[in-house]
């Protein structure tokens, strides 16, 4: 599982998936879907327009990664996740040929949401890369509109270590004809964008040029505008495509996406005074959209508890959050955590810092030290959020 193990679990081509495909009767070619990825956002936007579908009364699939408690939180239909019976059987029926093949946790589990999606007849699947696009596992779907949220330096040891490289991967999902919404652009990654595109005879749109309503979500965060702005883009080529999505489609959805979809860890609140919110925003771009909005909440002091993985840039991220602020730091209990030994030596030696053998542990440790008027947010890493979650 690349998520929890790292570089080692990542693959550099679709050979295996597409094995696996036709050895199930090629069940991603058996229902319209819509294709997402990005640095940041594609999970949150995924997941909005899932619930908007719902809302419009389509039968409508979901595959996310990674998942916070149960395996099965990746692969849903309706916000329902499928059955632990139909994980066990397909695991059973396909594992002759993912031992031959050396087939990863991802591969396995995409080639699994395809199947189910099949099976239960979806009238659409939203489709959210795991990492990348071009060589995704997710790719060898042909959707009806294609969704790149944004581009950030992540995973740069994959995808690049510049955002006109990382682009060039994105771009990968851009299929010949296949209308393309892009979220967020910048002059380096819009030039790769339009390129595809053009080479591809496919319509591109730039969602932040375009003005829409901003609709009330139960997703907060002012963050969440940029992802409705590119769900609402999206929308409008499927509307064109002749799915009946109306307005009360559209407020209902946003404002039931956790309802609807069961997404959990998008600034979330898991309590007040004082007030304690969790988020899965893991890297640079996303800690920054984060941070803005840590720093729009009123409080007297910030307490931060962080935990990340190993292959993040700490003293950078940790740099970005404010010196006035107390830091509990410690480790998700992952194969790839950043351990709290390497972060002793990692964290600016000026900063009011605390570590802790566990991630509750920090947590504890920040609870009995704020005040009611206090702010305490946890993040780093989504494995620091699904620890405490319910």
């Amino acid at each position: 599982m690349f998520q929890r193990v790292g570089p080692e679990a990542y693959r550099k081509d679709l050979h295996n998936i597409r094995e696996l495909s036709a050895f199930l009767g090629n069940p991603n070619l058996k229902f319209p879907s819509v294709h997402i990825a990005g640095t940041n956002g594609k999970g949150s936007s995924s997941h909005l327009l899932a619930s908007v579908l719902q809302e419009a009364g389509y039968h409508t699939g979901l595959t996310t990664s990674p998942h916070l408690k149960d395996f099965r939180e990746r692969i849903r239909v309706n916000g329902r996740v499928c059955p632990e019976t139909f994980v066990i059987e397909f695991v059973e029926r396909v594992s002759d040929l993912t031992e031959s093949l050396g087939a990863s946790f991802f591969e396995v589990s995409i080639a699994m949401a395809f199947e189910y999606f099949a099976q239960e007849k979806v009238d659409i699947a939203i489709v959210e890369t795991g990492l990348g696009g071009r060589l995704d596992s997710t790719n060898i779907i042909n959707p009806l509109v294609s969704v790149i949220t944004n581009i950030g330096l992540d995973h740069t040891q994959f995808l690049g270590d510049t955002l006109g490289k990382i682009a060039v991967e994105k771009a990968g999902i851009i299929k010949p004809g296949v209308p393309v919404v892009i979220g967020e652009s910048h002059p380096e990654t819009r030039k790769v964008f339009e390129a595809k595109a053009q080479k591809r005879k496919s319509e591109i749109v730039f969602a932040e040029e375009k003005k829409f309503e901003d609709y009330d979500s139960d997703l907060k965060g002012s963050y969440q505008f940029k992802n409705k702005r590119t769900v609402l883009a999206a929308i409008e080529f499927l509307q064109q495509k002749g799915f009946v999505i109306q307005t009360q489609h559209i407020q209902e959805g946003f404002l039931k996406v956790v309802r609807n979809t069961g997404l959990r860890g998008r600034w979330e609140v898991l309590g007040e005074k004082p007030l304690t919110v969790t988020d899965t925003a893991h890297n640079l771009h996303g800690l920054m959209e984060v941070l803005k909005q840590i720093l729009q909440t009123p409080y007297e002091k910030l307490h931060l508890v962080l935990g990340f993985v190993n292959d993040k840039d700490v003293a950078s991220l940790v740099q970005m959050f404010p010196n006035d602020a107390v830091y509990y730091f410690s480790a998700p209990e992952v194969p790839r955590k950043l351990t709290v030994e390497k972060l002793r030596e990692t964290v600016p030696a000026e900063l009011d810092a605390s570590y802790y053998p566990s991630v509750s542990a920090a947590l504890k440790a920040a609870r009995s030290k704020a005040s009611v008027k206090d702010f305490i947010f946890i993040g780093g890493s989504t494995f620091v959020v699904a620890e405490v979650v319910d």
